[in-house]
This record gives C-alpha cells, sequence and structure tokens, in this order.
C-alpha cells in the first residue's frame, strides 16, 4: 500500500463518519424539543456536510480515478462505505442523539485538533476548520449531557440508557490499521492511542458531573471500517442516493 493509498482511505473513513452522521442530526431538523434545539442540530447537520464534502473530495482529488465528492457519496454501495458504526445508528431519542454526539463530537475534537499539525497541508487544512465546529460540537451536546442526566427522574433514565447502549460502540472509534500506521509513521495522521486517553479523560469527568455511570462491560462493536455495517446503513444510502440513482449524470 502506498502512502497515496492509504491517504485516499483515511480521508475516505474521515469523510463517511462525516456524511453519515449528517444525514442522521438532519432527521432532527423540525422535531426537536424547542426551536433552538431544532436549529442548533440542524446546524451541526450542515457542518458534517460540509467536513464531508471537503474530505471526499480531496478524497476524490488524490484517488487517480477522476472521482468527484458526488460521486464518492452517491456511487458507492454498502460495504464500501468506511464510516464507524456508532454513526449509523437511528437517534429515535433525543437524550440518545445528545449522548451520542457528546461522544463522537469529543472524539472528534480531539482528532481534528491533532490533525492541524499533519504534515499534509490540505488536511491540516480542512482540521483547522473542523476542530471549530468540533469544539462547539462537543461543549453543546456535553451540557445536554449534564443537563438531561441531572434532570427529571425519566431523562435521567433516558440518558443512561442511552450510555448503555452506544458504549460498546465507542472503542471503534479508536481501532488502528495498516493505514493508521503508515500515516502516522509519515506524520500525517493522529495518534489514536493518544486520542483515547484523552477522550476518556473528557467523558469519565462528565458523566459522573451527570449523574450517570459508565458501563463495566467492556465488549465493544467493530467493522465499519471494513464495511460490514449495521442494517440501518443500507436503509440510510437507500434514501440518501436515490435521487442521484434515479437519474445518473443529471446536471442541476
Amino acid at each position: 500500500m502506498t502512502e497515496q493509498q492509504a491517504l485516499f482511505k483515511y480521508c475516505v473513513r474521515l469523510g463517511d463518519n462525516a456524511l453519515i452522521q449528517s444525514y442522521r442530526l438532519a432527521e432532527w431538523c423540525s422535531n426537536a424539543p424547542m426551536l433552538e434545539e431544532d436549529l442548533a442540530l440542524t446546524n451541526m447537520a450542515l457542518d458534517m456536510t460540509g467536513r464531508a464534502q471537503m474530505l471526499l473530495q480531496y478524497a476524490g482529488s488524490i484517488s487517480g480515478e477522476g472521482q468527484t465528492s458526488d460521486d464518492l457519496a452517491y456511487r458507492r454501495s454498502e460495504p464500501e462505505y468506511r464510516n464507524n458504526l456508532i454513526s449509523e445508528l437511528p437517534d429515535n431519542d433525543f437524550a440518545f442523539v445528545m449522548v451520542k454526539q457528546m461522544f463522537t463530537s469529543t472524539f472528534e475534537y480531539f482528532l481534528y485538533l491533532a490533525l492541524m499539525e499533519s504534515s499534509d497541508k490540505t488536511l491540516a487544512a480542512i482540521a483547522a476548520k473542523s476542530v471549530k465546529e468540533a469544539r462547539y460540537h462537543m461543549a453543546h451536546t456535553s451540557d445536554w449531557v449534564v443537563r438531561l442526566g441531572d434532570g427529571t427522574g425519566e431523562s435521567n433514565r433516558r440518558a443512561q440508557e442511552a450510555v448503555n447502549a452506544l458504549w460498546p460502540y465507542t472503542g471503534e472509534l479508536f481501532e488502528t490499521d495498516d493505514v493508521d500506521r503508515l500515516l502516522q509513521e509519515k506524520g500525517v495522521a493522529a495518534n489514536l492511542e493518544q486520542i483515547q486517553i484523552w477522550w476518556r479523560q473528557y467523558v469519565i469527568e462528565t458523566i459522573p458531573a451527570a449523574k450517570l455511570e459508565l458501563p463495566s462491560d467492556d465488549y465493544q462493536h467493530t467493522g465499519g471500517r471494513i464495511g460490514v455495517h449495521t442494517e440501518y446503513l443500507g436503509h440510510i444510502l437507500s434514501e440518501m442516493q436515490y435521487l442521484q440513482r434515479a437519474y445518473p449524470d443529471a446536471k442541476w
């Protein structure tokens, strides 16, 4: 595997995570419990869409196959996606989406903070923009997790159920493979072991402040990075890709 091939895979992973997260967050448009939160979640979805476009556009430019961001977003099948499983889980409950975004946004904040020092100038520039968004996402959702956990008995119950359900998907965020190792040696990719330390420290401080508990079970779900997904991704793609597949090569 060449450095260029590894960089393509790395950017696709990051882009896919942002793309699928943006889809899930966009589902809350007009469905949040209050107008301010409706706007907040929609804006977070737009942040993720913009990040996905930048990363997939860069991936396409180095693929050597003339791919565009649209090609990568709309013309790949389910097994070709490389997003983490946590991003595709359905956000059917407000507490669930807040806990989920706290876990992922905290990871993204530390990830892009590290990638600002990447030897790849384009990736570093994308990281410099993304870290500002991730910082807000992390702070916003963390505040909500504390409010829900330290709120009513019902909000605490829902927040704790969300923590229990999502915890087994967090380990995949820090999986390291040959792509990561090759790019780390070149100074391109972030050190996920160090990011996990920072992430755990933040989460361990936030969860007790919300009067919640982390599960003791260390079992983790994996597979997204190699194209083995939950049943939910196929449903996402069937809707997200419908127009492009119904009218291929259409010009708008």
